[in-house]
């Protein structure tokens, strides 16, 4: 089974929100569908079933590579590179 190995060297505690909601979400005039939180630098995303997957866009262009649920009652976490849950 394929495993993160981005996960060592995330900060600790995780970042801060920098948002409470996608902000290029809101800029577009959009809604998010889901939120995703950077575990880098604690941008705020939308999901890939958003129109403007801010989430995955951010990964691009940061080059940060995990991210979790920003959504109430969730936990889990996922590695963009390692295409992985973690």
């Amino acid at each position: 089974m394929k495993q993160c190995t981005h996960t060592a060297a995330l900060p600790d505690p995780e970042p801060s929100p920098l948002s409470d909601t996608c902000r290029e979400c809101l800029a577009a005039g959009s809604h998010p569908v889901h939120l995703r939180l950077c575990l880098v630098c604690g941008h705020v995303g939308c999901c890939d079933s958003s129109p403007g997957r801010h989430a995955t866009g951010h990964h691009e262009e940061s080059g940060h590579p995990v991210m979790r649920t920003f959504e109430p009652g969730e936990s889990w976490r996922w590695c963009f590179v390692d295409h992985v849950l973690v």
